[in-house]
C-alpha cells in the first residue's frame, strides 16, 4: 500500500470520525450499522455502543421468539380445526339419509364449532326432511334467492357482516342476535350459513380454507343421500 493510499485512508477516517461528532444521532437513524461495529473494549466511553448492540440482538431475538409462539399457536388451533372437519367428515359418512345428514351437519357444527345459529337453505321440496327452524326448504332454487345471487354465482365462502334484509332471511327472528355470519355455497343444493352475536368471529378476509374443506364435505353427503334417496 502506497503513503498516498495510507494518507487518503486516515484523511476519510478523521472525516468520518468528524461527521458522526457533529451527528451523534446518526446510529439511532441507522441502526443496522450500530450492530456491525466492532468494540475494542467493553469500557470507556464506548461501552454504550455495546450495550446499544447487545440490546438490539436482545430486541430482535425477543420478537424472533413472539414470532415463533404466535406461528405455533395458530399450528395448534388449525390442528384442532381439521379433527374437527375429519370427525365432520367421518360422521356424515354414516348418514344414508337427507334427513340424518342434515341433523348431523347441524349436530357437528353445534357441538365441534361452538357456532350459535346455523341454517341449511336446501333447493328443492323434499317432504321427508323436518320442518325446523334451522332449515328452509326452497323449491324454486336459488332464482328465489336474488338478494344472494351475487354470492352464489362466485361459489366462494363469505365471512363479515350482513344487510338487515339478508340476515332476516336468513335466520328470521333470531336476526338481531347476528353480528357476524360465514356463508357457504353447498354446490347444487343450497347454501350454508353460520351466524354469531360476537362481531369479531367472522371477519372479512379470514382464512377460507376450513370454510372451504367443511363446505365440499357436507355438499358430497347432501348429494350422497339425496341420490339413495
Amino acid at each position: 500500500m502506497s503513503a498516498s493510499t495510507l494518507l487518503d485512508d486516515a484523511t476519510q477516517a478523521r472525516v468520518v470520525a468528524a461527521y458522526l461528532k457533529r451527528h451523534p444521532e446518526f446510529l439511532s437513524e441507522y441502526p443496522e450499522l450500530a450492530a456491525k461495529l466492532t468494540m475494542p473494549r467493553p469500557q470507556g466511553a464506548v461501552s454504550s455502543l455495546a450495550v446499544y448492540q447487545l440490546q438490539s440482538l436482545r430486541d430482535k431475538n425477543a420478537e424472533l421468539e413472539r414470532q415463533l409462539a404466535e406461528l405455533v399457536a395458530i399450528a395448534a388451533d388449525n390442528e384442532k380445526l381439521m379433527e374437527r372437519v375429519h370427525a365432520l367428515t367421518v360422521a356424515l359418512l354414516r348418514a344414508n339419509t337427507m334427513e340424518v345428514a342434515t341433523r348431523t351437519v347441524i349436530a357437528k357444527l353445534s357441538a365441534d364449532f361452538h357456532t350459535e345459529q346455523v341454517r341449511l337453505l336446501l333447493f328443492g321440496d323434499e317432504p321427508l326432511l323436518p320442518r325446523t327452524d334451522w332449515m328452509q326448504q326452497i323449491p324454486e332454487g336459488a332464482a328465489a334467492l336474488p338478494e344472494f345471487s351475487e354470492f352464489l354465482q362466485k361459489n366462494e365462502p363469505v365471512s363479515g357482516r350482513l344487510s338487515t334484509e339478508k340476515l332476516e332471511r336468513l335466520f328470521g327472528a333470531d336476526a338481531a342476535q347476528i353480528q357476524s355470519v360465514a356463508m357457504m355455497r353447498l354446490g347444487d343444493c343450497g347454501m350454508l350459513a353460520i351466524g354469531s352475536a360476537d362481531p369479531d368471529r367472522f371477519q372479512p378476509g379470514m382464512g377460507n380454507l376450513f370454510l372451504k374443506m367443511i363446505a365440499s364435505t357436507i355438499t358430497a353427503a347432501l348429494a350422497r343421500a339425496r341420490d339413495v334417496s
